[in-house]
């Protein structure tokens, strides 16, 4: 008997286990009367042995493909397959981890490994800097936009792929890397490109989740880029600033926001609902398993007038707040309708270094609509109060013309030149309905 047929029976026998409760407990029975079987035992013993049969099939593939597959075959490359394989089947958010995504999605999770700051791109079939981010390593050492990325720790970049290049770039707080970047000439003219060595030493990297400015008319704009640790932090600071500027209302956009943190989406909800109001539940399969979420008693920003922009990017947290301020009739939500991202993922570890992240509930906002998206009903995600449609070459313009460039001793700019813009359509109709707000009465303190 291979070890394949040893597996099987071994299958069968965790299968009998399973439906009569252990062999001690078998053994123990066996000279006792025989007692007619429940159902609920007779129902458990044929699912069992379903199951037992089930994986017997795969069992035999396996043995067969070992035995009889034309080439050679790693027997542990074709488990990991099928592992993968069996929680695919599940829903886009489940999935299998070997042992090297695992370790990296723990090293993101933990936050524990260290950047320089810069966001790269392919041009021209070369690595090329996007920008520096201000206060980074990388901005500091005076590395700019456009300069095109050739050499990590003397090692080319040509032909590497752009992930292999940021595992090269990321590394533990403090440790050093060797870049190597070519240089266009000033005017981006034809003259000679020239080369430039850079030792930085990795840090921790902050990416801020907040931007603000004010707008005309006493209105301020608010991007939430993203929801992190800080952000709802940052979100106070920046509507502490615009009301020492004049603002009397806002705009908060949380368009193209792939989420994030649920903590952060409770929070940044809570600066705007009191009384500790609902947020969002999250419901599991099993009815005692639904887990509720709240603001605090009092909010800093309980009546500030609000517009919250969201479109087909805005998932996950940035529907859990969108969904909230819905429900509770705290903001006109404009745009379109968001991705439908409300599911949760747990992660667990598996006992070869590999690890699973398995949905084990939905999101639901306080009215009981669930945020996830149905593919074959085509509900949820968050609907807009104001439906704004905007063509999706648009679309793409506007996320572009968001991104913007640093350089020392320059203003941030957009990557987009002015005169390539696009007029943001959402945006125009959210400050007209703050403006009109007091002649229609759109915003009256609720009694």
């Amino acid at each position: 008997m291979n070890i394949l047929r040893r597996l099987s029976a071994a299958a069968a026998a965790a299968a009998l286990i399973g439906a009569g409760g252990g062999f001690a407990r078998a053994a123990a029975e066996a000279s006792a009367p025989a007692a007619a079987p429940t159902a609920g035992a007779a129902t458990a013993a044929a699912s069992a042995d379903k199951t037992y049969q089930q994986l017997k099939v795969l069992i035999d593939i396996l043995d067969y493909i070992q035995q009889n597959y034309v080439d050679p075959v790693d027997t542990k490359k074709l488990i990991r397959g099928a592992e993968a394989g069996m929680v695919r089947t599940l829903d886009p958010f489940s999935q299998y981890m070997d042992p090297e995504q695992n370790r990296e999605i723990e090293t993101e999770t933990e936050g524990d490994f260290g950047g320089l700051g810069i966001r790269v791109g392919e041009q021209d079939d070369w690595l090329t800097i996007i920008t520096p981010l201000p206060g980074t390593p990388a901005y500091r050492a005076g590395i700019l936009p456009g300069d095109r990325l050739v050499g990590v720790n003397d090692q080319t970049t040509k032909d590497m792929t752009l992930d292999d290049a940021l595992k090269l770039l990321r590394g533990a707080p403090g440790t050093k890397v060797k870049l190597t970047i070519l240089r266009g000439p000033d005017d981006g003219g034809d003259g000679p490109w020239t080369s430039h060595d850079f030792t930085l030493a990795r840090e921790i990297i902050k990416i801020d989740s907040v931007d603000s400015w004010m707008l005309q008319d006493g209105i301020g704009y608010v991007r939430i880029i993203e929801f992190s640790k800080n952000t709802a932090q940052d979100l106070l600071a920046a509507l502490n600033n615009l009301k020492k500027q004049g603002m009397t209302s806002v705009i908060i956009d949380l368009r193209n926001n792939p989420g994030g943190l649920l903590a952060a989406a409770v929070d940044v909800g809570s600066l705007f609902l009191g009384d500790n109001q609902l947020i969002v539940y999250t419901q599991g399969r099993k009815p005692d398993s639904r887990q509720e979420f709240r603001a605090a008693k009092t909010a800093p920003y309980p009546d500030l007038p609000m517009v919250i922009l969201i479109n087909g990017g805005s998932a996950s947290a940035s529907e859990i707040v969108s969904g909230c301020m819905q429900d509770h009739k705290r903001a006109v939500i404009m745009g379109e309708r968001s991705f439908g991202k409300g599911t949760v993922q747990s992660v667990i570890p598996l006992p070869d270094g590999s690890g699973l992240r398995l949905t084990v509930a939905r999101y639901y906002t306080p009215s009981g609509r669930s945020i996830h998206r149905d593919e074959k009903t085509h509900k949820g995600g968050i609907l807009p109060d104001i439906v704004v449609p905007v063509p999706s070459d648009v679309e793409a313009k506007l996320y572009n013309q968001w991104d913007m460039i640093y350089a020392q001793g320059k203003k941030p700019h957009s990557v987009v030149r002015k005169e390539d813009m696009v007029p943001d359509d959402t945006l125009e109709r959210a400050e007209e309905l703050l403006k009109a707000r007091d002649l229609l009465g759109v915003f009256q303190k609720k009694p």
